[in-house]
């Protein structure tokens, strides 16, 4: 029949479709809802079309402050972990040392890990240290989770470098930092962008290692969950909708960026 053999022809796509719809349909749900105008405290059940809450998303007493602060703490644990991921991810793959192999084994253990049981050893090591907690100690918790990410990230697009590239450039005259900003750099510069991306929406989304160090810190995930417990007010939609928008909006431009350089070689 037919409708049998395309339905052969097209399953992996036909499959790959209904995944992609599973998984953006909670993102659905929150654009739709960003629009409801609830009778009580609770955005949960749909009762009237309303554009208030996009016109006044900082409606809401401290959630704007909340989210400018987790804004900040995922640039600037962004900026660290890259910088450092980088320069061990480069380390890793260029270098042989001593503990090698031990260091690249205890590279994954963040990830695998359990955050509960990281956010506890961090919490304890601050209050050994006799820190106090707040800004700065969710900032070096979050730097220290997402490092990991960016090694990974960073380590696998190091490995499928050519160095015959770095060596052509040098037999050119080229010194070490020349090599390195106009060869190394721009390669590996797909790498380094994917890390920190990875990197930005972990620090910005986490909550379970924020909460356990963070004092009367309040980021935007533990103001979220906050908020869940008295009622979910449609600004925190409006937040979610932008933030999934702009997340399209650069894997958009990413493709586009792509195609171009393609056309062009």
């Amino acid at each position: 029949m037919p409708f049998v053999r395309w339905l052969r022809r097209n399953l992996v796509v036909i499959a790959g479709l209904v995944t992609l719809g599973y998984l953006l349909l909670p993102n659905v749900v929150v654009t739709v809802f960003s629009f409801n105008k609830p009778k009580g405290r609770f955005n949960y059940e749909w009762q009237a079309f309303s554009l208030d809450a996009w016109k006044n998303p900082c409606g809401v007493a401290d959630m704007c402050g909340s989210l400018s602060l987790s804004l900040q703490i995922a640039l600037w644990a962004t900026i660290g972990a890259t910088v450092l991921g980088t320069m061990i991810a480069f380390a890793l793959v260029r270098y042989r040392f001593r503990a090698r192999g031990a260091v690249n084994s205890l590279i994954f253990l963040p990830m695998a890990m359990p955050e509960v049981v990281m956010a506890a050893s961090l919490l304890t090591l601050f209050l050994n240290m006799g820190a106090q907690l707040g800004f700065w100690t969710i900032l070096i918790a979050h730097i220290m989770f997402c490092l990991s990410f960016v090694v990974t990230a960073v380590k696998a697009r190091v490995m499928s470098m050519d160095p015959r590239l770095e060596q052509a450039a040098q037999d050119l005259y080229a010194g070490p930092v020349q090599t390195f900003v106009r060869v190394t750099l721009p390669i590996a510069a797909p790498g380094i962008a994917a890390g920190a991306l990875l990197a930005f929406a972990l620090s910005f989304d986490d909550f379970i290692i924020t909460n356990f160090n963070a004092g009367s810190t309040v980021t935007f995930p533990m103001f979220v969950w906050g908020s869940a417990q008295r009622g979910t007010p449609v600004q925190i939609n409006v937040i979610g909708t932008t933030m999934f928008i702009v997340a399209v909006l650069f894997v958009l431009a990413a493709m586009l960026l792509g195609k171009r350089k393609n056309k062009a070689v």
